[in-house]
């Protein structure tokens, strides 16, 4: 059956291969971001470009409206837009942390309540939240980030509960290390904010590992391998609630189950710095 999809944070990586696999599948795709310059090579593939910031209420409104005015119906939401703010949570400026929330939580949070009214009607609907490996495990220098991915888990998992009567099914990707701008992003950030002062030394080495060429990210799986996964929560009649997918996921979450915290962190120690 052919579903309308609206998948966010569609101009690069996780998002952009997400997008181009479903239509290809066959399904009606809204690719969503704020750079609407960079849907374009997109649309050969049949995604449709949709203009998208998740930080502005006004935006993420006309985006559904434009949606549900040309298909009728929004069958599936992808979350997928997100970054990684980095930098030790004494150093982040407050602005920088909000704005990380806003994006990861506070934006796919609207976009969820936007959608759901017309999924409720139709007694039928998928909610797709990309959090991260980082939903269940820290690391230094990533507080923020951690604190927002642990939470669209917890939200998730509240949501799950509350739409399943109406039809509606919750499902969270939980990705691993994966070959996208994200790495290169976080070592930028983090830098920025804890360059200098207290804990430069480590964050430096820190912000090394992420952004070089032999960082988890740059040995990580291709994006396709998450979309792959997206595309199952999308299209399986009933899908799992969610998908560990990408370099290391399982092993790192298997760890995290059956170690304890001090083992953890030092195991982080060794790779972050």
């Amino acid at each position: 059956m052919t579903s309308v999809v609206l998948v966010t944070g569609a101009s690069s990586g996780i998002g952009a291969a997400t997008a181009r696999r479903l239509a290809r599948a066959g399904h009606v795709v809204y690719g969503a971001a704020r750079r609407i310059d960079r849907l374009a090579a997109l649309q050969g593939d049949g995604v449709r470009p949709l203009l998208l910031d998740v930080t502005d209420e006004a935006s993420m409104v006309a985006a559904v409206e434009r949606v549900l005015a040309e298909q009728g119906r929004i069958d599936a939401l992808v979350n997928n837009a997100g970054y990684g703010s980095y930098g030790a949570i004494e150093d982040v400026p407050q602005d920088e942390a909000r704005r990380q929330l806003e994006v990861n939580l506070f934006g796919l949070a609207r976009l969820i309540q936007l959608v759901l009214p017309g999924m409720r009607a139709q007694h039928s609907g998928r909610i797709v939240n990309v959090t991260s490996i980082g939903g269940r495990i820290a690391t230094a220098f990533g507080g923020w980030y951690h604190a927002s991915k642990h939470a669209v888990e917890g939200l998730s998992d509240s949501l799950r509960q509350e739409v399943a009567g109406f039809g509606i099914d919750v499902v969270v990707i939980e990705p691993g290390a994966i070959r996208t701008e994200w790495a290169g992003i976080a070592a930028q950030t983090g830098m920025a904010a804890s360059g200098g002062g207290a804990y430069a030394e480590r964050a430096n080495v820190a912000a090394g590992r992420l952004g070089g060429d032999a960082s988890p990210a740059g040995l990580g799986s291709d994006p396709d391998v998450v979309a792959r996964a997206i595309e199952r929560a999308v299209t399986t009649p009933r899908p799992r609630t969610r998908y560990a997918v990408g370099g290391g996921a399982k092993p790192v979450l298997f760890a995290r189950r059956v170690l304890p915290d001090r083992a953890m962190d030092a195991i982080f120690a060794r790779v972050i710095g």
